[in-house]
């Protein structure tokens, strides 16, 4: 049972648009337009995907007046997010530098 919720888990998580809905929303909460004006995605995607990371806990909402504004989980998922980016800047730079293929498995 475990299994389905590491699969949805990382399954969300490894979405790029999901990523930079995240990502989006690092500094301060947003609504739908705003997402959709730092992310470039329509109203459609940007919507669908804020729902998938509101059923996995990696952002909530919270309605002032007429908007819904989205915020990223404080307590866990921007610590994650944290710790990908050190881990990324000090393991995978190079490859966006091109050196994939450089790479030694083994």
């Amino acid at each position: 049972m475990l299994d389905k919720a590491y699969k949805l888990f990382f399954g969300t998580l490894a979405n790029l648009n999901r990523i930079k809905i995240i990502n989006s929303l690092r500094n301060d909460s947003k609504n739908v337009t705003e997402v959709c004006e730092a992310t470039g995605f329509n109203q459609t995607t940007t919507s669908h995907n804020l729902k998938r990371l509101q059923i996995c806990g990696f952002v909530f909402s919270k309605r002032k007046g007429k908007c819904i504004y989205y915020s990223l989980n404080k307590k866990t998922i921007k610590p994650l997010m944290e710790l990908i980016d050190k881990h990324m800047h000090g393991f995978c730079e190079h490859l966006v530098k091109g050196e994939f293929n450089k790479i030694k498995y083994g």
